[in-house]
């Protein structure tokens, strides 16, 4: 289980000019999550996917619903999806502190999407095992599993993804109560990658975001953890999840490379052939 875990690992870029050396580290025909950077356009981030869908691999675009600027916006970003090719978008709130239009989270993004004409057939959501600053554990709760009922009404397949975690039994305790209140989306452990202290910091305050700041204030053990020499490794996290896989429905790995995507793909590599 282990190792299909990390064989099937997501990476997550950013669209920032560091990346283009990085690009050919990337394993053939990955699976790649580009995200939306708030210091970005959703623009950015479409050109990234255009970019990696022609160098062969699998992109999903992040679609950050409080950077869509209207209902003509959201449809051309659909459109271009569609050019592309695709069919699955990640849907994130964003983290800008002022909505750019008329949609203040995923939530309301996904109900106007019914409405919209695309060619979207999955459609993957945020979710928090280990909490998040701003917003109470609850209003968590509630907001995953209507975005569930949404995407079962439209009849568009999806999975949850999760934050960067670190702390295996928050996981499996966040996720075994969801599963018995109903929540059934497939989940996506997010993990960080194997990031330099110094890469990850440099990266961290060219992007600026809210949510990072707000990471670092309420996880700094973790921060502390990953900025030690060496980096921090997941592979003790992925060991600890790995026997509860199948019974909590984790379908893979979303990792954070922090465009590290050399010694992160060299990590995940060594890992799979048991040398970590």
């Amino acid at each position: 289980m282990r190792r299909r875990l990390l064989a099937d690992a997501q990476w997550e870029l950013i669209p920032l000019r560091n990346l283009a050396d990085q690009l050919p580290h990337l394993p053939p025909e990955s699976p790649v999550s580009v995200t939306a950077s708030a210091s970005k356009t959703l623009e950015d981030t479409l050109d990234l996917t255009a970019e990696l869908c022609a160098l062969g691999h699998r992109p999903v675009p992040h679609i950050a619903a409080r950077m869509v600027r209207s209902r003509d916006h959201i449809e051309e970003l659909l459109g271009r999806v569609s050019t592309l090719g695709l069919t699955e978008i990640f849907l994130v709130g964003g983290d800008v502190t002022s909505p750019a239009g008329p949609f203040d989270s995923a939530q309301q993004l996904l109900e106007a999407l019914r409405d919209l004409e695309h060619t979207l057939t999955h459609i993957g959501v945020t979710s928090y095992p280990e909490g998040h600053a701003l917003i109470s554990d609850a209003v968590l709760h509630e907001a995953l599993h209507a975005k569930q009922a949404l995407l079962a009404d439209a009849g568009i397949a999806g999975h949850a993804a999760t934050q960067m975690c670190f702390h295996s039994r928050s996981i499996i305790e966040w996720l075994s109560s969801e599963r018995d209140s109903g929540f059934t989306l497939p989940v996506h452990l997010g993990i960080p990658g194997a990031v330099d202290p110094a890469r990850l910091l440099r990266i961290g305050t060219r992007l600026g975001i809210g949510a990072s700041l707000r990471y670092l204030h309420k996880n700094t053990g973790a921060v502390a953890r990953m900025l030690r020499p060496g980096g921090y490794d997941p592979g003790g996290l992925v060991d600890a999840l790995a026997p509860h896989a199948d019974r909590l429905d984790i379908a893979g790995l979303h990792v954070f490379t922090f465009n590290s995507i050399a010694d992160t793909v060299a990590w995940r590599d060594a890992a799979v052939a048991g040398r970590r």
